[in-house]
């Protein structure tokens, strides 16, 4: 019988092209010149001698090497080629391996991924690497029920991110529904958890909403020592009620002073992908106000890429966190207005401060796209000349609001 100290030292001369080292029960270890190790057992079937692979050596140990011969022998009592069960082992693991969460839900990314903005799909598979696959990755689709999702779903809602705990539900659901659609599972039990997770309020962005309080808010934003572009980033924020990204990255190419136009691709927009590729740029009309500002960065950043060039490498835009970071320096909290909040500031303060002014035009205005009959219209270029006054009406309001002026309801101008 061999033992193991036998195995691990056990060599192969250089002039042999293998040796055999014997066991018991037709087991044996084969040895290469180059020191490579492999399990096999002999056994007979149908009249024939054959030998079955039982892994290599020390991966596979002389106790499972045993066990492995074991197996084959009783196979073979029982009337099956051990040669034969083996392989159809590995054609049912391979086929397991294909059905798993995981695989399933690789192959759902790879499917829809090319209809998805590069965010979404990166996040979507991100997000499932992290909270899903280690937990049901390895696990049959088939196999999993509804109480194994919902416990892995509250490993997320007990660090307190419900929103996270209830996108990753979404994104579960959306494999297994593509697994009863391929014929990997029949049932989604995702779709048996509604109501089982802890509810999430989503909570808008702060943002300064009261006249007088928007006036104290550009007054102090006027004051900024800081860097000027952060100076011009806030001021003009305030005016185009545009993305925070869509700020920070504005380009030159996208300015034109003289027809006073902001032009944004659609590729920098938030769309889906079929839009960011096929739709049309969005139109932000600059207000007096905006192209004063704008005369002025150009002969500070003018020459570069960006209107806005990050502080350290000005071949990158400005760090997302920039203005953030200036709101809190002159006093305002994440609780009381940040960078997206100009966005709610001109929506709300336009509806109920402005009379004249169609939902429909700032809510095309804001990019929110397609929103009640006359969305559509008013994202056409043959609206300019009404989205144009509109802005223009706003940043007279706004100077009204900073100069203290009483605040009463303003006509929208001629």
């Amino acid at each position: 019988m061999l033992t193991d100290t036998a195995c691990r030292n056990a060599t192969c001369p250089p002039e042999k092209s293998r040796k055999r080292l014997a066991d018991v029960g037709g087991l044996y270890i084969e040895i290469s010149p180059n020191g490579s190790k492999r399990w096999f057992a002999k056994y007979r079937f149908g009249g024939k001698e054959k030998r079955l692979a039982l892994g290599s050596y020390p991966d596979v140990t002389l106790k499972a090497a045993r066990e492995g011969r074991d197996l084959a022998r009783k196979a073979r009592d029982s009337g099956s080629d051990p040669v034969q069960v083996r392989q159809a082992e590995k054609i049912a693991k391979a086929a397991t391996g294909a059905t798993t969460f995981e695989a399933v839900a690789r192959e759902f990314h790879s499917v829809k991924a090319a209809g998805w903005s590069d965010g979404h799909a990166t996040k979507w598979l991100r997000m499932n690497e992290i909270y899903l696959f280690p937990h049901i990755g390895s696990l049959p689709l088939s196999n999993i029920k509804a109480p194994s999702l919902l416990a892995t779903l509250r490993k997320a809602e007990a660090k307190g991110i419900l929103s996270t705990a209830q996108d990753l539900q979404q994104m579960a659901g959306q494999v297994f529904r593509y697994g009863i659609q391929t014929g990997y599972c029949e049932r989604n039990p995702a779709g048996d958890l509604k109501g089982a997770l802890k509810p999430h309020v989503a909570k808008h962005f702060s943002a300064v909403l009261d006249p007088v309080e928007a006036g104290g808010l550009l007054r102090a934003i006027d004051s900024y020592t800081g860097q000027t572009t952060t100076l011009a980033a806030m001021q003009l924020s305030a005016l185009f009620f545009q993305r925070p990204g869509n700020i920070r990255a504005m380009e030159w190419a996208w300015v034109d002073l003289e027809g006073a136009m902001l032009t944004i691709p659609p590729s920098d927009m938030k769309r889906k992908k079929h839009e960011k590729v096929n739709g049309k740029p969005h139109l932000v009309p600059l207000s007096t106000q905006a192209v004063r500002i704008l005369k002025m960065l150009e002969q500070l950043t003018g020459s570069g890429r960006y209107v806005f060039p990050g502080a350290r490498d000005r071949k990158k835009p400005m760090s997302d966190g920039t203005i953030n970071a200036a709101l809190r320096r002159l006093d305002f909290g994440n609780d009381e207005h940040v960078a997206h909040g100009f966005r709610a500031m001109a929506r709300t303060m336009i509806a109920e401060r402005i009379p004249g002014i169609p939902a429909d035009m700032v809510e095309a205005q804001l990019g929110h796209g397609k929103i009640g009959p006359l969305g559509s219209a008013y994202d056409r270029a043959d609206y300019l000349g009404q989205r144009r006054q509109m802005m223009q009406t706003w940043a007279d309001y706004l100077d009204k609001l900073r100069a203290g002026a009483a605040v009463i309801p303003l006509p929208l101008a001629a």
